[in-house]
C-alpha cells in the first residue's frame, strides 16, 4: 500500500453524503481509480469514503481541472474512554474546503471492513483490500430481509448457495425453506437439504383457502353473475363441518380454514343441492364443478394435492417437514417447482408461503421458530404492477415482507430481472447484493433501491466480474464491493446451459432415450414411472 502522508487531492465541494476534490497533480502520489478507499481529516474525526467518479473540467485558463468523486461510508472518532479510534457508519464532522484527501492504507481497510462484533460469517474478500474478507452480519441480514440481484450467468445462484452454506455450516439447526422453479439447487446442498419435489410432496387440498380452491376448480377470474364461488363454498364448509362429525363445535370453521373435508363429501353435498333445485337449467355450475373435481382426481400432475384413498389430518406432519422440525441434519428445505403444473403453480407458491407465515403468526412469541423463506426467480411470484397474474402469492409474500420480521419469518428474494419486481416488496429487504447487470431498466430499478450513499456504485453494475457484487444495507457493516469466494464444484447449483461443444461431438443419443422421455412427458414425472405414495386425500 501507498504512504499515507501522501496526497491524491482536496476537497473542492462537500454536499450530504458526497464530496468532490481536484486532484493535486504530485508526481509521487498514487494513481486515483474509481473504487479505492480515501480519507480526509475532520478535526478529531477522520471521514472515510469511496471514489465513485473521475472527470475533467475545462478551465478558462487552459488548464484542466482534474477531479473525482467521493462516496462517503462513514468516519473514526477517537474513543473517549482511550483504547485508539473506532469505525461507525455515517458521517458527523464534514471536511472542509481544501481539505487533503489521502489513499487508505491497510490499517484504515482492516479499521472499515472489520469483523462486526455481532454474529457474522465471511462470505468473500472486500474489492481493492488484497483479501481482507467481506464479512455479513447473520441477525440483520435474515431478520431484515435480503435481495441477489443480477443478469443470469454472473453467478447469482452460487452466491445464494454460498451465502446459506456459510451460514447453515455455523448454524446446523437453522430452518430454511428454498423456493426452487428450475430443480437448481439440489446438487448445491447434498445431504444437508431435504428434497421435496412432485413425486413426494403432500400438500391435501384441504390445506387451501376458499380463494385458492376456487383458483384452481373455476378459474382465478371472479364474476357477479358466476354462481359457482357460493355453491362451492357453502359445500365445502357443509363438508368441513360433516368431516368434524355430530356435537363436535364447528363455529371457528370457515371456508378458509385449514380443516379436512372429504371429496366425496363435497362431491355428495353438490349433488344433493343440485337435486332440490326446481329447473334443470340452475344444474349446470354444479355439473360444472363435479367435472373438474373429478376431472383433478384423475389427473396425476395434482397427485401430490388430490390422490388418496384416505383422509387424515396430517398438518402436523406437513407443517413439520416443511419447516424441518426436528432438523436432523437437514436445516434446509428445497422445494422443486419445476414439475408442478403451471396452471396452478400461483396457487402452490401461496399455500406453501401461507402456511409458513401462519405458523409463525400463531406461535407463542416465547416459542417462535426463526424460518428463512428464499424464493428463487422471485419476479415470477411478486410481479410489478396489477394484473399481472400470481396475485395470492404477491399478497402473501407482500405481507411477509411487511410484517415476518415481527414473527420471525425472513424473505430473500433472488432475481435476473429487479426491473420486473414489485417496487413496494423490494423495498422491505435491507440488504441488497447486487450482481452485474447491463440491462439499464435493472439498474435504474436498483440505483431507487439503493441507499443515497452507494448511489455511485451503480456505475460498476455494467462492469462488474462474475461472482462480484455491490453489496449494501443493514447486513454489512458499510457499503462495499465484494468478490463472493468460491465454491468447489460439488456445492455449486446445476446449470441450467447446455453444453453444446460437447454434446454435439458424439451421436450417442439413442431412441430408447426419447422413449424414456416421452413416458416422463405423458406422466409429468421426473421419474421414470408414478412414484409410490401414500398421500392422505379424499
Amino acid at each position: 500500500m501507498t504512504d499515507e502522508t501522501q496526497i491524491i487531492g482536496r476537497v473542492v465541494a462537500v454536499s450530504g453524503t458526497r464530496m468532490v476534490a481536484r486532484m493535486t497533480g504530485d508526481g509521487g502520489a498514487p494513481d486515483v481509480r474509481v473504487g479505492m478507499l480515501v480519507h480526509a481529516a475532520t478535526g478529531d474525526a477522520t471521514a472515510y469514503g469511496i471514489v465513485s467518479a473521475l472527470r475533467v473540467v475545462d478551465s478558462a485558463d487552459g488548464n484542466d481541472k482534474r477531479l473525482f468523486e467521493v462516496d462517503l461510508l462513514g468516519e473514526t472518532v477517537t474513543r473517549r474512554s482511550g483504547g485508539g479510534r473506532a469505525f461507525q457508519r455515517g458521517v458527523s464532522f464534514y471536511p472542509a474546503l481544501n481539505t487533503a484527501i489521502r489513499p487508505a492504507t491497510p490499517d484504515d481497510y482492516a479499521a472499515v471492513y472489520q469483523r462486526p462484533t455481532t454474529a457474522n460469517v465471511p462470505v468473500g474478500t472486500v474489492y481493492h483490500s488484497d483479501g481482507l474478507p467481506a464479512f455479513v452480519t447473520i441477525d440483520d441480514l435474515l431478520g431484515k430481509h435480503f435481495a441477489v440481484l443480477g443478469t443470469t450467468g454472473t453467478g447469482k445462484s452460487c452466491a445464494v448457495a454460498l451465502i446459506l452454506r456459510t451460514i447453515l455450516s455455523r448454524h446446523p439447526n437453522g430452518h430454511v425453506v428454498l423456493l426452487d422453479p428450475h430443480n437448481e439447487y439440489a446438487a448445491a446442498f447434498g445431504d444437508m437439504a431435504e428434497m421435496v419435489n412432485t413425486g413426494n410432496l403432500d400438500l391435501p387440498y384441504w390445506l387451501l383457502t376458499g380463494e385458492e380452491i376456487a383458483s384452481i376448480l373455476i378459474g382465478r377470474e371472479r364474476t357477479e353473475n358466476d354462481a359457482r364461488w357460493p355453491i362451492l363454498f357453502s359445500a365445502i364448509l357443509a363438508a368441513k363441518q360433516e368431516f368434524l362429525g355430530a356435537g363436535t363445535d364447528g363455529t371457528h370453521l370457515t371456508v378458509d380454514t385449514p380443516s379436512p373435508y372429504r371429496l366425496t363429501t363435497l362431491l355428495r353435498i353438490l349433488d344433493d343441492h343440485m337435486g332440490r333445485l326446481e329447473k334443470p337449467e340452475g344444474s349446470l355450475p354444479y355439473l360444472r364443478l363435479k367435472a373438474r373435481i373429478e376431472a383433478l382426481r384423475s389427473d396425476t400432475r395434482y397427485s401430490f394435492m388430490f390422490s388418496g384413498l384416505v383422509v387424515r389430518d396430517v398438518m402436523t406432519d406437513v407443517v413439520s417437514r416443511l419447516l424441518r422440525v426436528p432438523v436432523a441434519g437437514r436445516p434446509i428445505t428445497i422445494i422443486d417447482l419445476s414439475a408442478v403444473p403451471s396452471e396452478i403453480i400461483d396457487t402452490v407458491v401461496s399455500v406453501l408461503c401461507r402456511l409458513i407465515f401462519d405458523f409463525c403468526l400463531w406461535s407463542e412469541p416465547v416459542q417462535a421458530l426463526p424460518v428463512l423463506l428464499v424464493c428463487e426467480e422471485a419476479h415470477r411470484y411478486v410481479p410489478r404492477g396489477e394484473g399481472t397474474g400470481f396475485e395470492p402469492s404477491k399478497r402473501i409474500l407482500s405481507r411477509i415482507a411487511k410484517e415476518g420480521r415481527k414473527y420471525g419469518v425472513a424473505l430473500g428474494l433472488v432475481t435476473q430481472r429487479p426491473s420486473e419486481l414489485s417496487t413496494t416488496i423490494l423495498s422491505q429487504c435491507s440488504t441488497l447484493f447486487a450482481l452485474r447487470m447491463s440491462n439499464e431498466r435493472d439498474q435504474e430499478f436498483v440505483l431507487n433501491a439503493l441507499p443515497e450513499n452507494a448511489a455511485g456504485f451503480l456505475n460498476a453494475l455494467s462492469s462488474l466480474r462474475t461472482q462480484e457484487a455491490i453489496a449494501v444495507g443493514e447486513g454489512v457493516t458499510v457499503p462495499m464491493r465484494l468478490m463472493f469466494a468460491d465454491l468447489p464444484e460439488e456445492h455449486q447449483p446445476r446449470s441450467g446451459n447446455a453444453a453444446f461443444s460437447r454434446a454435439w461431438l458424439e451421436d450417442d443419443f439413442r431412441k430408447a432415450r426419447v422413449a424414456q422421455i416421452v413416458q416422463r412427458w405423458r406422466s409429468q414425472s421426473r421419474t421414470l414411472g408414478l412414484p409410490d405414495r401414500e398421500t392422505p386425500a379424499a
